[in-house]
C-alpha cells in the first residue's frame, strides 16, 4: 500500500506531501490543474525514464519519495537478491539532478532503475485509458486467467518441465545439424584418419629416430673414439693394467701409510669404475655400425612424420596423435548417429508425456475458473449499463509454449444477440474501459493486484453508469488500495478520502498543489463538479445527497 508520497521541484509542483490511506482515495481538479503530475512523479518511482525538463527550478534537484507498506507482499527474497535492506515499511526515492543525472534509492540503498521497474510491478498498477490496449494481448488474457485460478505452483511445475523438454529438442536439432556438417566432411575425415592410422604413430618416436640418425651418420667418428678409449684402457701397459699394479704396491704398504691417504681403496675404486666404463664402451662399439639402409629408412620415416605435421599444422607427433583421436571421435558420432538419435527421441517422448501431464493439470485449473470469470465480468458490465453485454472466454489447445498449451482470447458482444468477437475489434473506448474495470474488479478479489490507480477510466460515461463504476471501485477498495483520478461527481462521492489538485500563482510562477479536503470542502468540490464554477444551492444539495449527508 502507498502510504505517503512526497514530491518536490517536479513539473508545476514546488513541494507537496500526500498521506494516503487504504480504501478508495479520490483525486479531482479542473482540467489542466495537474492531476497527471502525480502519475508522472510515481512513474519515476516505478523506474520510468528521468528527464531534466521536469525540473521546476532548473538549479535544484527534483526528489520524489514514496513510502510503501509491503509487509504482505513476500518480497524479502527479491530484496536479498539485490543486496538491498528489506523493511516492511519501504521507502523508495528517485532524484533528478540539474545536470540530468538520475539516482535511485530503496531504503537508502542505491539501486539501478531496472530494480525499480521489477519492484514497481508489485506495488502499483496505474490504469489509464491507453492500458485498455492490453485487451488486444493474448498474454494479458492468459495472465488474467492465471491470476484468478491461482496457478502459480502449477505454472512453475510446467515451466520447469517445458525447459527440460526444450533442452532435449534443441539437443536433437543440434545433433542433426552436427551430423549434417560432419557427414559433408566424413569422406575427407576418413581419408585423414586412415592416413594417420596407416602411419602407426608412436609418442616420442620422432625424437628417437633423430637420435638414432645422429649415431648412424657419425658412426665412423664414434667408432674411432671408442676404439681409442678401449685401447687406452685395456692394453697390457695401459690405464687398467697400471692401476692394477699400483693397487698391488699399495696393498703391501697400506699398514704404514698415513690414515688420511686411503690410497688402496681409492685406487681400487678408480679401477672398478674404469673397468665398468671399458665394458660399456666395448658393448657400444659392437652395436655401432654404419648402416646406409637404416639411414635411408629413418629418412623416409622422418620425412613422412614432418610431412604429416606440416600438413596438419602441428608441431610434434603427439599433435598428430591428438588429431587422429579427434577424427576418430567425430567419425564415431557420424557412425553412431542413428543410435544416439533413437535414444534421444525416447527421452524426448518421455519428457513430452511428462510435460503434457503437467500442461493438462494447468489447463484444467484454468478452465475451472472460466465460468466464474464470465459471470463476474458480465455482472459488472450489466451493472454499468450494458444490459445485453456478453463476455466469453474462448479456449483452444495449442502447441506447447512457455506459458502452457492454452490459447485464450476474451470475446465480447455489446448488443443483444450479437456474436461475441475479439474485444479490440468491436468494443468502443467507453466499452473497453468498462470491460477493463470489470477485469480489474475480478482481479482485486483474488488479491492479484497491488495498489491500483485509475486515471480517468470513467471518461465517456455519466449518470447511473458512473455511479455503478464508482460502486465497483468502492468494492475493489475492500480488498486493496484504490486511487481514482476522476471528473465525475458520482465517482468522487464514493471515496473515503478526497484530494483536490489546483493551480495558484506566486510572484514568480504558476504552480500546482494538492490538498486533502475537509467534509465541507468536499461538498463544495463535488457541487462544483455538478454545476461548474457558480455553485448553486441545488448543486450543494445534490452533492450532499451523493455523499449521503
Amino acid at each position: 500500500m502507498l502510504k505517503e508520497l512526497t514530491i518536490s521541484n517536479y513539473a508545476l509542483i514546488d513541494k507537496t506531501d500526500l498521506e494516503l490511506s487504504d480504501g478508495l482515495t479520490i483525486i479531482t481538479g479542473e482540467t489542466g490543474a495537474g492531476k497527471s503530475i502525480m502519475l508522472g512523479a510515481l512513474g519515476l518511482i516505478l523506474g520510468q525514464r528521468a528527464d531534466v525538463q521536469v525540473l521546476l527550478d532548473k538549479e535544484k534537484k527534483c526528489v520524489v519519495e514514496a513510502t510503501f507498506d509491503i509487509s504482505q507482499l513476500n518480497l524479502e527474497e527479491k530484496f536479498n537478491d539485490e543486496s538491498v535492506d528489506y523493511d516492511p515499511i519501504t521507502i523508495i526515492r528517485r532524484e533528478i539532478l540539474p545536470n540530468g543525472k538520475s539516482r535511485a534509492f530503496v531504503n537508502d540503498s542505491p539501486v539501478n532503475v531496472s530494480f525499480l521497474k521489477d519492484l514497481g510491478q508489485y506495488l502499483i498498477d496505474i490504469h489509464s485509458q491507453h492500458q485498455n490496449l492490453l485487451l488486444s494481448s493474448d498474454s494479458f488474457h492468459l495472465g488474467v486467467i492465471d491470476a484468478v485460478a491461482l496457478t502459480r505452483d502449477e505454472l512453475a511445475d510446467y515451466s520447469a518441465a517445458y525447459k527440460d523438454f526444450r533442452a532435449l529438442v534443441q539437443r536433437e536439432q543440434q545433433l542433426h545439424d552436427d551430423n549434417e556438417r560432419l557427414k559433408r566432411d566424413a569422406d575427407y575425415m576418413t581419408f585423414q584418419y586412415n592416413e594417420l592410422a596407416d602411419a602407426k604413430l608412436k609418442p616420442g618416436e620422432l625424437q628417437q629416430l633423430e637420435a638414432e640418425h645422429g649415431v648412424l651418420v657419425n658412426a665412423e667418428e664414434i667408432k674411432e673414439a671408442l676404439s681409442f678409449a678401449i685401447e687406452s684402457l685395456g692394453g697390457d701397459d695401459k690405464v687398467l693394467a697400471l692401476l692394477n699394479a699400483m693397487g698391488n704396491k699399495f696393498v703391501k704398504v697400506q699398514n704404514f701409510l698415513p690414515a688420511d691417504a686411503d690410497a688402496t681403496n681409492r685406487v681400487e675404486s678408480a679401477r672398478i669404475d674404469l673397468a665398468d666404463l671399458l665394458s660399456t664402451l666395448q658393448d657400444v662399439n659392437e652395436r655401432v655400425e654404419y648402416d646406409p639402409d637404416r639411414i635411408a629408412e629413418i629418412d623416409r620415416r622422418t620425412d613422412l612424420l614432418y610431412s604429416l605435421m606440416q600438413k596438419h599444422h602441428v608441431s610434434d607427433v603427439e599433435g598428430l596423435i591428438a588429431l587422429q583421436n579427434s577424427l576418430a571421435e567425430k567419425l564415431k558420432v557420424v557412425n553412431d548417429f542413428d543410435a544416439e538419435v533413437a535414444e534421444l527421441r525416447k527421452q524426448i517422448e518421455a519428457s513430452r508425456q511428462s510435460l503434457k501431464a503437467k500442461a493438462d493439470i494447468l489447463t484444467n485449473k484454468r478452465i475451472s475458473v472460466f465460468g466464474d470469470i464470465t459471470a463476474s465480468i458480465e455482472s459488472n458490465l450489466h451493472d454499468m449499463g450494458m444490459q445485453n453485454a456478453r463476455f466469453v472466454v474462448s479456449h483452444s489447445i495449442a502447441d506447447f509454449t512457455p506459458s502452457g498449451q492454452d490459447s485464450v482470447r476474451f470475446l465480447f458482444a455489446a448488443n443483444k444477440n450479437g456474436e461475441p468477437t475479439d474485444i479490440s475489434k468491436v468494443a468502443s473506448g467507453g466499452e473497453m474501459s468498462r470491460v477493463m474495470l470489470g477485469i480489474k474488479s475480478l482481479l482485486s478479489r483474488s488479491k492479484a493486484l497491488p495498489t491500483i490507480i485509475f486515471d480517468e477510466i470513467d471518461t465517456g460515461v455519466s449518470g447511473e453508469v458512473a455511479d455503478k463504476m464508482g460502486g465497483i471501485m468502492t468494492n475493489m477498495a475492500d480488498n486493496m488500495q484504490v486511487i481514482a483520478i476522476t471528473h465525475l461527481p458520482q465517482v468522487a462521492a464514493k471515496g473515503r478520502t478526497h484530494y483536490r489538485v489546483y493551480k495558484h500563482d506566486t510572484d514568480e510562477r504558476t504552480i500546482s498543489d494538492i490538498a486533502l479536503l475537509s467534509a465541507d470542502e468536499r461538498v463544495e468540490e463535488i457541487a462544483k463538479m455538478l454545476s461548474g464554477a457558480r455553485i448553486s444551492d441545488a448543486a450543494l444539495e445534490n452533492a450532499r445527497a451523493l455523499l449521503g449527508l
